[in-house]
């Protein structure tokens, strides 16, 4: 069966819009062009349009999108598989929130007591699932299992007051941060100040401090793209000298 713009944006639920736009960029091609000029899809085309959506709806940027489904090695039925797992867990992420609203609706209403630790639960599951989920397997490579392990360990465990702790600690290492860069010496009193926020900071996730690790994770800032975005996105260049900073306040400069 074949589906012009109109009858597709109608059963996939996007608009005719989306569709053209899809197809200016490359990601959704029609698959033929009839001789009144309208585009015409047919079920490849559909399958694809499946792909892209549920791709989206795991919050992957068409750029990426693209680079996937038009790859030559493209696999629709792993990505389905691969779909599937990764809704499952989002899932059971939800299932986690859900339960933990419902015990605090319980706990304001009187039928239960609710600890302030449990209060925090979903939430610290949800940040070490968010971070498995974008930087777990890199941050596996570097440092192993183990390591991981036990860190998101300290986060299941982490009280309420080291939570607001480490909240607070975070906004001084980019309030001290963003100061040290406007001074710009990495080896300035302020940067290396903000250096050792962020030695404290990462002592609150991780078992054990080295000098080593603090190195390295500042270099990875540097090389990998997701981590230079969120330092770079008020002032680029933040990351790097960030880098610089540690590597010095370390000594493990180059």
């Amino acid at each position: 069966m074949e589906y012009t713009v109109l009858s597709l944006a109608s059963i996939a639920g996007v608009s005719t819009r989306t569709l053209r736009y899809y197809d200016s960029i490359g990601i959704l091609k029609p698959a033929r062009i009839n001789s009144s000029g309208y585009r015409i899809y047919g079920q490849v085309e559909i399958d694809r349009l499946q792909q892209i959506l549920f791709y989206r709806e795991l919050g992957v940027g068409l750029d990426r999108i693209r680079e996937i489904v038009t790859d030559p090695s493209f696999d629709g039925a792993a990505a389905l598989r691969e779909h599937r797992e990764k809704l499952l867990e989002k899932k059971a992420q939800l299932e986690r929130l859900i339960a933990n609203v419902d015990k605090t609706i319980a706990s304001t209403e009187g039928s239960i007591s609710m600890s302030n630790k449990e209060k925090f639960e979903g939430f610290k599951k949800k940040l070490i699932e968010d971070n498995e989920k974008k930087y777990g397997k890199e941050i596996r490579q570097k440092y192993g299992n183990d390591t991981v392990n036990q860190s998101n360990a300290k986060i299941v465990n982490m009280t309420e007051e080291q939570h607001k702790e480490v909240t607070d600690l975070a906004d001084q290492v980019r309030l001290t941060l963003a100061e040290a860069f406007k001074a710009g010496d990495p080896a300035g009193e302020l940067a290396q100040k903000a250096a050792d926020l962020h030695k404290q900071w990462l002592s609150y996730y991780w078992n054990e401090y080295s000098r080593e690790a603090h190195a390295g994770l500042a270099q990875m800032y540097v090389e990998d793209e997701r981590f230079t975005a969120y330092y770079d996105k008020t002032q680029p260049g933040t990351a790097a000298f960030l880098r610089a900073a540690i590597h010095i306040y370390t000594g493990m400069k180059n």
